[in-house]
């Protein structure tokens, strides 16, 4: 059976786990074990980031929202259900897109909220 030599492999996996740690700190980008280590907390952190990103993202939309909000006689969470009351389907990011670029077209949402809220107590 012929031997196999797996130094080329090995050469090739190497230059591909040091390209992944460019930047990385002292031993984490220099020696193999370190930043075989670090590469694999980067991947799983940067996972975790991916979803934290999305949280983030949603309650910046809502705080926008709540600010935007201010000037109205209506809180967050009674906007909220008064636009699934009046069959308003906008997500946050277009409402807080709306509240600060077109002022007055959110006025208009939170008026119809305020109308279907008011509504629904009434009915």
């Amino acid at each position: 059976m012929a031997r196999i030599k797996r130094a080329q492999i090995r050469k090739t996996r190497t230059r591909k786990l040091f390209k992944r740690a460019k930047g990385f700190h002292l031993a984490r980008s220099k020696t193999r074990r370190q930043t075989m280590e670090a590469v694999l907390h980067a991947k799983a952190d940067a996972f975790e980031g991916r979803k934290q990103r999305k949280r983030q993202f949603r309650a910046l939309w809502i705080q926008r929202i709540s600010a935007a909000l201010m000037q109205h006689p209506l809180s967050y969470s009674r906007f909220m259900h008064g636009l699934k009351l009046a069959g308003i389907e906008l997500n946050r990011k277009q409402l807080s897109e709306l509240a600060i670029h077109q002022p007055e077209a959110f006025g208009s949402l939170v008026v119809q909220a305020g109308a279907a809220i008011d509504g629904s107590t009434a009915g």
